[in-house]
């Protein structure tokens, strides 16, 4: 018998209510014994997904704890496809505290992180994709990430995985029967059909994997950092984003000294944006501090927003920077375009030839919404995703997805050059076992704890 388990399932803090969770066979026999009713109402019978209105009270002691509003859900119509009774309390640190060490000092004891999601999942209630899309549930900061994780909570991207399994073992059922009866030879026209299934399912393989890049910014967001030398309008823009004053801008150059990060939907791509101090060579010791971390988001970033002055010449400064772009996903701004120019488009396009460029006036509000416009095309790539699509978003299924796209173009090579049967057969296993890691039908223990020990415990 699995322990029962319990936690609080809501934040730590003040707030009109809190939840502590109560899972297992053992759930409704504890939540009886603290529970009073004014109706006297006993929670061992009650039935499934109804609520009960009363107190918690210490039976040891008769202390009363918390007024109440209690939830009883039973096997195996949950989420856990256990036994759950879910203690309303008034939100605050002292009572769901005093609610839990009660419970616990009943019999269950203190759920792991991810312990309410990975009994979902050894239940067969929910797969290991699902399982982890609940997290980024929670992680979510714009409505296109919510609905990609609610897409693959309702199993969109399982569908995909499973279809491929399914085409994976109808190749591998015919190439396994050859291997046991070699008098039953696979004919040419069964080896052409082999190969045309295997081809088919390499390139599903392949179109999931386009969208690895795009998901994986949805859910993680884009980390940008805005770059330049002092006073080309740096916090100006990180406060358009945003669209409050979060950065100090005045016109004194080494203003920003230190590096602000904040978090802004961009038509539903959240970019991780970070203002930093202006590059330039400084004897200032906090400001020289500031350039050099700086240099260092520009080297993790996935973005470079890369400001130049359109009222200025352009800057030794500039040019060292445009050197540290190399290799950089970028998009050149000229701002200020208030101003008379001085700046030569030309010779811009002399140093980067095929860059994207835009003029914007922040001062003005003019350009905003091309640079908003220009990134929501570089991440999706002129591909055409809606909220109904479903994206590989997550790393460990795109790692997976890969070795399984590699077995899969071997399979294809080996049919058709005609090798062995039994090699052929090889490469077919290793895609099943990459892809069913994916879903979760073959994953070790390690790496199952390694999943769920990312969740916050009461999930």
């Amino acid at each position: 018998m699995e322990d029962t388990i319990a936690a609080i399932s809501t934040p730590i803090g003040e707030g009109g209510i809190g939840i502590v969770r109560i899972n297992g066979e053992e759930a409704v026999e504890i939540g009886a014994r603290i529970f009073q009713s004014p109706s006297g109402k006993d929670l061992r019978e009650a039935k499934t997904y109804t609520m009960y209105y009363g107190h918690i009270v210490d039976p040891e002691t008769q202390q009363f704890l918390d007024e109440v509003i209690v939830s009883v859900m039973l096997a195996p119509r949950t989420f856990t496809r256990e036994n759950v009774v879910e203690i309303n309390c008034h939100g605050g640190i002292i009572p769901l505290k005093k609610v839990l060490e009660l419970v616990l000092r009943q019999g269950a004891r203190l759920a792991e992180p991810g312990e309410f999601a990975k009994r979902a999942f050894l239940n067969g209630r929910i797969d290991l994709t699902q399982a982890e899309a609940t997290i980024d549930i929670i992680r979510s900061k714009t409505e296109a990430s919510l609905q990609l994780a609610l897409r693959q909570l309702g199993g969109g991207l399982s569908e995909k995985i499973q279809s491929l399994r399914q085409e994976v073992i109808f190749m591998l059922a015919h190439i396994e029967a050859a291997i046991d009866f070699p008098e039953e030879d696979i004919e040419e026209m069964e080896y052409a059909e082999l190969r045309k299934r295997a081809e088919e399912t390499w390139q599903k393989t392949k179109d999931l994997l386009v969208t690895a890049d795009s998901g994986k910014i949805l859910r993680e967001g884009l980390k940008t950092a805005i770059i330049g030398r002092p006073n080309v309008g740096k916090s100006s823009l990180l406060n358009s984003l945003l669209r409050e004053k979060r950065a100090i801008v005045t016109d004194i150059p080494g203003t920003t000294r230190d590096i602000i990060e904040e978090v802004v939907n961009i038509r539903g791509v959240p970019l991780k944006i970070i203002d930093t101090a202006g590059i330039r060579e400084t004897e200032d010791l906090v400001e020289k501090i500031g350039v050099e971390r700086a240099r260092e988001s520009l080297e993790q970033a996935d973005l470079v927003l890369f400001l130049l002055n359109w009222g200025e010449e352009l800057q030794e400064e500039d040019q060292e920077i445009i050197h540290l772009l190399q290799g950089k996903k970028r998009i050149i701004i000229l701002n200020k375009t208030d101003l008379p120019q001085k700046l030569s488009e030309k010779e811009i396009r002399e140093i980067l030839p095929e860059e994207t460029i835009l003029k914007l006036s922040l001062k003005e509000g003019v350009g905003l919404e091309e640079l908003e416009e220009t990134i929501e095309e570089m991440v999706f790539a002129g591909q055409a995703f809606s909220l109904e699509s479903t994206l590989v978003a997550n790393v460990r299924h795109k790692s997976l997805l890969e070795k399984a796209e590699n077995s899969l173009s071997e399979t294809v090579k080996a049919l058709s050059t005609g090798l062995p049967t039994d090699l052929i057969s090889i490469d077919l296993k290793d895609a099943l076992h990459y892809l069913g890691e994916i879903t979760g039908e073959a994953i070790s223990d390690d790496i199952m704890d390694q999943i769920f020990s990312q969740f916050c415990i009461g999930k």
